[in-house]
């Protein structure tokens, strides 16, 4: 039996405290055997799973998925620290240092006006912090591992600061139109339809910048738009005594035009 004190209420230094005993000899075996990358996806999902509570303004939800993103920082930590890497204050530190360093209208003496005077002084700060010497530097600091429209939209960005960019948004949809006609000979053999569609959906997001609108979100709106809509064409088939195998395509496509003519009444 570990020698570890119950409480009513538990603090930072008890889940750091926690984590040691599941990863030291005699703890927990499958926590043991973990390693960064065995972990890496927990990390998204729960990342996600915060999101997700945010979304549906849920506080209790929030603050249970926010310690589970919690559990994983200390997760990481933990195996570090036991290999003598760096620990958790070590992580403090870290971010305490550049939360002060790019902050110097609050830490220092620079005077500022506005919050995009903030954004902009943050931005040359992380280019210092990061040696970043070159816009293609910075390009390449942004995280391959991000979902993709994102990591786009920030590319796209760090290349429109330097004038890199269209004049307008309909200068950005005359290339989607583009990029459709390259992607429609690919898909009829001239081409790698692969490629080609990668290049109509980085055109679609430069669209979603212009119209100030985050890819991600209208990306999840359409999915939930086509989920609602099929949920309805669906009722209408099995209310009719059939099933969606049974049913023809014209058919499918007759019900999902009346499903969204009855959305947009």
């Amino acid at each position: 039996m570990i020698a570890f004190e119950t409480k009513e209420n538990y603090t930072f230094d008890d889940l750091l405290r926690i984590m040691e005993i599941l990863r030291a000899p005699g703890g927990c075996m499958w926590d043991r055997e973990q390693d960064h990358r065995s972990i890496r996806r927990n990390f998204i999902e729960e990342t996600y799973e915060v999101i997700e509570a945010i979304d549906q303004e849920d506080l209790e939800h929030m603050k249970e998925e926010l310690g589970d993103v919690l559990l994983q920082v200390v997760f990481h930590t933990e195996m570090e620290r036991e290999k003598g890497n760096f620990d958790m204050d070590d992580v403090a530190d870290g971010i305490c240092k550049k939360l002060i360093y790019r902050h110097p209208h609050i830490f220092g003496d620079v005077k500022v006006s506005s919050s995009a005077e903030v954004l902009q002084n943050w931005d040359a700060l992380k280019r210092v912090e990061k040696s970043q010497k070159t816009t293609t530097d910075s390009m390449e600091s942004v995280a391959r591992s991000l979902p993709q429209l994102i990591r786009a939209e920030k590319v796209q960005h760090k290349a429109s600061k330097v004038g890199f960019d269209w004049a307008d948004a309909a200068g950005a949809l005359e290339k989607v139109r583009e990029e459709v006609e390259e992607l429609s000979r690919a898909v009829s053999g001239d081409g790698d339809p692969t490629e080609e569609l990668g290049d109509l959906l980085f055109a679609t997001v430069n669209v979603a910048r212009f119209i100030k609108a985050d890819p991600e979100e209208a990306l999840e709106r359409a999915s939930d738009k086509f989920i609602r809509r099929f949920a309805q064409v669906e009722r209408a088939v099995l209310g009719s005594g059939k099933t969606l195998e049974e049913t023809s395509l014209a058919e499918m496509d007759a019900l999902w035009d009346a499903a969204k003519r009855e959305e947009t009444k």
